[in-house]
């Protein structure tokens, strides 16, 4: 399914991973009642506002159900890990020089240890998509990419969510497997414009590394190319200038 789909192969894979999302989401919502709002499935925003994190774990859930592939899949369930750990454990410190100058020091942080789980998750997926070594590490840069984008973006309620579907739209049109992503982050849009919940690091990465990977998949080395320096790109320019700051402190 990561390959090129029809219109009814999109409505459906778009359909399941809503499906899934908005279920997974509805079920943990339940839960709510007996943690009374803290804990660790709860963060304040950016506004102070007490919400969840649910959201995170059902567009995993919705768009790992619905990939289809073995590489986006995988992709998709290590950027979750990852992002759960960092949702989990994470400090204040961002940007991969912080992380990187703590790891010189012999400190691991959450940022280290997303780093390397999703880069390495991206390399793999890469190189089971394509055949050539090239073509593999600039996969591998798309997928991994991909997911840090999304989570730079994540700074204010469904900018994350908007994006994926902004980026997503035109591939869908295409016949893309960007339908497995673009569903489960439709599936929590409203609660998440709401401030009701957010994606967090969880969400946030997990449906980066599922566009990534539908990206990836259908693009030749050229596009992966002009796909992976507009990344890096994105990348740098988010450490330069700070981009990336967390809508909840962890």
């Amino acid at each position: 399914m990561i390959g090129s789909l029809s219109r009814a192969g999109r409505i459906g894979t778009f359909a399941v991973a809503a499906g899934v999302a908005r279920a997974m989401y509805a079920g943990l919502r339940r839960r709510q009642d007996s943690s009374c709002g803290v804990g660790p499935w709860h963060r304040r925003n950016y506004a102070g506002r007490t919400v969840d994190l649910y959201a995170g774990s059902a567009v995993v859930a919705g768009s790992a159900l619905a990939a289809g592939a073995v590489p986006a899949t995988l992709a998709i369930l290590v950027a979750g890990a990852c992002g759960r750990h960092d949702d989990l454990n994470g400090d204040e410190r961002r940007g991969f020089r912080a992380h990187l100058t703590a790891l010189r020091d012999g400190e691991i942080t959450s940022g280290t240890v997303k780093l390397a789980g999703i880069g390495a998750a991206g390399l793999v997926a890469g190189a089971l998509l394509k055949e050539r070594t090239l073509d593999k590490l600039l996969a591998g840069v798309v997928v991994a990419g991909t997911a840090h984008l999304v989570n730079l973006v994540d700074v204010r309620p469904g900018r994350a969510a908007l994006t994926v579907l902004a980026l997503g739209a035109p591939g869908l049109l295409r016949g893309s497997a960007v339908a497995a992503p673009m569903g489960a982050a439709a599936a929590v849009l409203v609660d998440d414009l709401g401030e009701r919940t957010m994606l967090g690091d969880t969400g946030a990465h997990a449906l980066g590394a599922a566009l990534g990977a539908a990206v990836a998949a259908g693009n030749g080395r050229l596009g992966l190319a002009a796909h992976a320096a507009g990344l890096v790109a994105a990348a740098v320019y988010g450490e330069r200038s700070g981009t990336g700051v967390a809508r909840s402190p962890m």
